[in-house]
């Protein structure tokens, strides 16, 4: 099995690897990003198709390092902008600091299992209040409307939603 050819840049890119950092860290101004950059330039050269004609190879590498700093730093603007977007949609302010909109994760938990609680105590109730309670307060329909539509009267249509809500207090509250 054949090595594949190395890329024509490939020893240039050796060559001038530490002129290159320095060319990135001084526009950087930190050292944080410069090993992921020029990871990224060898990456790109690597990427080229190797009959691209380059007629000063040492001024291409300096220009794909310079676009990827562009690149970054367009990169960096859109993240800033998509989470400015976001904290202002999901976060208030209180004073200084940034406040979540949605609960904890803890809270989240609670609630839930209360509602699985709830929603269990709910089976065990007879069907036709289950289903009184269910037309009234999960399908938005009024007492009458309930009353309608089962073909009772108004008085048993609160009857079953006391018998409901009672079985619901006594879960809550336990």
């Amino acid at each position: 099995m054949a090595a594949e050819p190395v890329h024509f840049l490939i020893p240039v890119y050796l060559e001038q690897r530490d002129a290159l950092a320095r060319f990135l860290r001084a526009r950087l101004g930190s050292d944080s990003d410069i090993e992921d950059l020029l990871q990224d330039l060898y990456l790109k050269i690597v990427s080229l198709d190797p009959d691209y004609a380059v007629a000063e190879p040492r001024a291409f590498l300096y220009r794909l390092a310079s676009n990827l700093l562009l690149d970054r730093a367009r990169s960096v603007r859109r993240s800033q902008a998509r989470d400015t977007a976001w904290r202002q949609v999901a976060h208030h302010t209180d004073g200084t600091d940034d406040v979540a909109d949605s609960p904890a994760a803890d809270t989240a938990v609670m609630d839930r299992q209360a509602l699985h609680t709830l929603l269990q105590t709910l089976e065990t109730l007879p069907e036709r209040t289950r289903n009184i309670f269910r037309m009234h307060k999960f399908d938005g329909l009024s007492y009458a409307e309930v009353a309608t539509t089962v073909g009772i009267s108004r008085s048993a249509v609160e009857k079953h939603m006391m018998q409901a809500l009672r079985a619901l207090s006594r879960v809550r509250g336990s």
